[in-house]
C-alpha cells in the first residue's frame, strides 16, 4: 500500500508540474504584452542556464517549487479522502 500511496504523490506532483508550466506560459504571455504595450522592450532572464524567458529569476524558480511543493500537498490531501476516508464525488452526502 506504501508504493501506491507514493506513486500516487508522485503523479499528483507532475500535475501540480504540467499545472505550474501551464501558469508560467500564461503569467509570461501577459508580461510581455504588458511590456511591449507600455514601450518596454522585454529582457531575457535565464533561470537554469539555457532557454529564453522573459520573467525573473526568481519568479522562474518560485512557479516551480510552487507547482512541486502544491502537488505534493494536493497529493497527501487527495490519498486520505478517498483512499482513508473513502469520500468519493458520485456518493451522495448524508443527512
Amino acid at each position: 500500500m506504501k508504493a501506491n500511496k507514493t506513486l500516487y504523490v508522485l503523479l499528483t506532483m507532475v500535475l501540480g508540474l504540467m499545472l505550474s508550466f501551464l501558469a508560467h506560459a500564461i503569467i509570461e504571455i501577459k508580461f510581455i504584452i504588458s511590456m511591449v504595450r507600455s514601450g518596454l522592450v522585454p529582457v531575457n532572464y535565464s533561470a537554469f542556464g539555457h532557454g529564453n524567458c522573459f520573467l525573473p529569476s526568481a519568479l522562474q524558480v518560485g512557479l516551480l517549487a510552487l507547482g512541486l511543493i502544491g502537488g505534493f500537498f494536493l497529493g497527501q490531501y487527495w490519498w486520505k479522502m478517498v483512499y482513508v476516508q473513502k469520500k468519493h464525488w458520485w456518493q451522495k452526502k448524508k443527512k
